[in-house]
């Protein structure tokens, strides 16, 4: 026995479902895929349009049949042959046109690559009409089509009153041109082939989305099917998803895999950015899932709650944009509430406006309609959001939409000087320069090419690209994975030059500053520092002798009797092995004042040739290897020691045995169990 199970515009069946059966035949379909989206007032006929267009009722809520109007998403598609032969593959998202709906329609046309604004002939341009439009512009919806429906309602004279009309209302927006206005009739069918053709030549110019950017599913739709499981739906913005693929659920970071995919109604091995697509995942039930949240690949990007953004207010906004405003705050099929703090004209310290510091009085700040502002915006929800995502602002009450803009940095970094001007190249779109300044911002600490990845949402192959030229002019240092930039290391070496000095001209008995001590003062990850050491030692400013770093030249001149005492100091301890004397007791027996005898201690024990067990024991190396050794051959009699043990083994007291046996645990010799120790 067959069966089709029909899913939105999407069909799971036995014959050729590819869901849990990888043997089977699954087609790839390869064309231009287009995703449509409707928009327009509530009963001007959305949806019978796209009916008429593709044969397929949008409308698939019992309750959208009964009262007659749509309430959530509906998806139809159809082909199309362009002029040039090509086979275009059109997804339609029907979205409502009640007012009350809006959040709904701002679901389905956050993925589109063109719409058709439909305008009924008997009713003229409305409020939602208007309100769309506006929603569509903020998106940055570029190409279009606007249809009069219900053309036979109307006769010739007032159908050309209305097209003059809506003319107007369209000019200087991206729907300003005379031919792109068709009348139709879904009744009598009417101009339909007229607006097939148009749609075949509107989506030939449409530049296809990018297939081997990083995948991203915002997800719109969520249920569960007999027989299949959890399937989620939605519009591939970018990339491409194949069966078998893991994927990672934002924000909750959860595991699935896809076990199957649907491509407008049809299996297919995989979905490419722009088509219409239905995921069966294994790993996750309908209550792990929401619209809202959006599948990418694992272990890539990290969710946020905190995005720098070019805002725009709407000229048609009731009123002026207050900061710390709360808003209802639309991107792709995400929905959640949001704060938005509103960055000064002015440079602020620490990067962050200073209208947001607590510490500081806040200065009224507001955004005037039809003005743009940087701005900071907090969301209520954790979410995935990537540099160039459009959103939509909404009033938090009453709610209408008031402005929307574009995501420029997702990762904001704490303490930034000269954020206005990072986020003004970020906005400009040119991306060897936002690269670049993404490197630059994190200063000598730099930044790997994961973070990168997450914080850009390109893949390293394109930013690998963009920064090869300044990698090889210098301006960029590539340090492992890590991208550093080349001013701020040359800074940076500075620092380390100084503090190496400073040390030097502190202890001028010392045989140089440790690596590891220079390190942490200067608070940097191993890689930089390391790599900011070689260079240093290239140029000739730095000498490293082992774990000593110092600056060139003749190196400890010490004075005769500083010299003799630092014979004796080291013949005494050598000669003392184990059981050696309190360091007061040799350090009152030298010729030299005190403070010189401690600094001669201090360079013995930098230069290893002492070590220091506990605060007031210290040891030459060579009783400490010779212990060692002893432990090494007692563990040939027995794996485990306790203190008596311990002390026959050396013949010294508990004083020397305990401080010892605890230096030989730091040091992974031995391990304490109970009142023993395991000779490791």
């Amino acid at each position: 026995m067959s069966h089709e199970i029909v899913i939105d515009d999407q069909r799971f069946g036995d014959r050729e479902r590819g869901v849990g059966h990888g043997n089977l035949p699954v087609r790839f379909l390869q064309m231009k895929s287009i995703t449509i989206g409707t928009a327009g007032h509530i009963d001007h006929g959305k949806t019978a349009l796209v009916k008429a267009l593709t044969g397929i009722d949008a409308d698939r809520l019992e309750e959208e049949k009964r009262r007659g109007i749509t309430i959530d998403l509906g998806f139809a598609h159809m082909d199309l042959t362009a002029a040039n032969g090509e086979t275009l593959r059109m997804g339609f998202v029907d979205v409502p046109g009640h007012e009350r709906f809006v959040r709904n329609m701002l679901a389905g046309v956050g993925g589109i690559d063109l719409v058709l604004l439909v305008i009924a002939a008997d009713e003229g341009v409305k409020p939602q009409t208007r309100e769309h439009l506006d929603i569509l512009k903020l998106l940055d919806v570029r190409r279009g089509i606007t249809v009069l429906t219900k053309s036979d309602t109307v006769d010739a004279e007032t159908l050309e009153v209305v097209r003059l009309e809506v003319r107007e209302f369209l000019r200087g927006t991206f729907l300003d041109d005379a031919n792109s206005i068709i009348p139709v009739s879904c009744l009598t069918g009417a101009g339909i082939d007229e607006l097939k053709a148009a749609l075949a030549a509107a989506a030939s110019d449409v530049q296809s989305r990018d297939p081997l950017a990083h995948a991203r599913l915002p997800i719109d739709r969520v249920f569960t099917m007999k027989g299949f499981g959890t399937v989620v739906t939605g519009t591939l913005i970018s990339g491409t998803i194949t069966q078998e693929d893991e994927l990672e659920i934002f924000p909750t970071k959860r595991r699935v895999r896809v076990r199957g995919v649907q491509v407008h109604g049809r299996p297919a091995e995989k979905t490419i950015a722009g088509q219409r697509t239905a995921l069966n995942l294994a790993g996750a039930s309908t209550k792990d899932l929401s619209r809202g949240m959006v599948l990418a690949p694992p272990a890539l990007f990290e969710k946020t709650q905190l995005v720098d953004a070019k805002l725009q207010l709407l000229p048609t906004a009731p009123h002026e944009l207050k900061n710390r405003a709360r808003v209802h705050f639309h991107s792709y099929t995400l929905e959640t509430v949001a704060e938005i703090v509103l960055h000064e004209d002015e440079e602020s310290e620490g990067g962050v406006a200073k209208n947001d510091r607590k510490d500081a009085k806040v200065r009224p700040l507001r955004l005037r309609q039809g003005d743009e502002r940087f701005a900071r915006i907090r969301l209520r929800e954790a979410a995935l959001l990537l540099p160039g995502d459009r959103f939509i602002i909404r009033q938090f009450s009453p709610v209408v939409t008031i402005g929307g803009g574009v995501v420029l940095d997702a990762a904001p970094v704490p303490r930034f000087v000269g954020l206005r001007s990072f986020l003004q190249i970020l906005s400009e779109e040119n991306p060897e320069s936002i690269l670049r300044v993404r490197v630059a911002r994190r200063r000598h600490d730099g930044v790997t090419l994961s973070q990168l990845v997450a914080e850009a949402g390109w893949t390293r192959n394109v930013i690998e690209a963009q920064l090869s030229g300044a990698v090889r002019q210098g301006q960029i240092l590539r340090i492992g994975d890590r991208l550093v930039h080349g001013p701020a290391m040359s800074a940076f070496q500075l620092l380390l030059l100084s503090a190496v000095e400073d040390f030097q001209k502190k202890n001028p008995l010392a045989g140089g500053i440790a690596k590891e001590e220079l390190r942490e003062q200067a608070k940097v990850g191993v890689d930089v520092f390391e790599a900011a050491l070689d260079l240093l030692f290239k140029d000739r400013k730095i000498e490293v002798s082992g774990e000593l770093a110092r600056l060139p030249g003749p190196g400890i001149a010490l004075k005769d009797e500083e010299a003799e005492s630092k014979i004796r100091i080291e013949q005494t301890f050598a000669a003392a092995g184990l059981a050696v004397p309190a360091l007061n007791e040799v350090l009152a027996g030298l010729k030299i004042d005190r403070l010189r005898a401690q600094k001669i201690v201090t360079l013995l024990l930098r230069e290893r040739v002492l070590i220091k067990v506990s605060n007031d024991l210290v040891f030459h190396r060579s009783a400490l290897e010779d212990l060692r050794g002893k432990v090494a051959a007692y563990k040939l009699k027995s794996p485990r020691i306790d203190v008596a043990q311990f002390k026959t083994l050396t013949g010294v007291t508990r004083k020397y045995a305990i401080p010892l046996l605890e230096y030989l645990d730091r040091e992974r010799v031995t391990k304490r169990v109970e009142d023993a120790r395991e000779i490791l």
